[in-house]
């Protein structure tokens, strides 16, 4: 439970990282509305991205893996829709604010050790 809150809070900063970065993404609130904005873009990734991914597996194949890049964007630009108070101007911006997103929370996961003690179960 803690690893998964955890994951929420770095998922969340990830998003705020973005959004202070590129002037097409905004996220009007406080923590909340981060939170709330990482809580969908996570689900939307747990859910939907899986499917449009085996659908699109040729093309992910064609360009080396580079189109997941932009299944990420697609997933941002969903939650925009699906958030109120968060918006994503341009297919562009979605793609930045993915690359951010996707940079940061790997950074965060990694000072954390979030996924530490799995690494170390798969050792043992």
């Amino acid at each position: 439970m803690r690893k998964l809150l955890l994951r929420w809070v770095i998922d969340a900063v990830a998003v705020y990282a973005a959004a202070a970065l590129l002037q097409g993404i905004s996220v009007e609130g406080d923590a909340v509305g981060y939170l709330w904005v990482a809580l969908v873009l996570g689900l939307a990734n747990a859910l939907i991205a899986p499917i449009i991914k085996l659908l699109t597996c040729p093309l992910i194949i064609l360009t080396l893996g580079l189109f997941t890049l932009v299944i990420n964007a697609i997933m941002l630009w969903l939650t925009s829709l699906l958030v109120p108070g968060f918006h994503v101007d341009t297919f562009g911006a979605a793609f930045l604010g993915a690359l951010i997103i996707s940079v940061v929370s790997f950074a965060l996961s990694v000072l954390t050790g979030v996924n530490r003690e799995d690494r170390r179960k798969k050792d043992d």
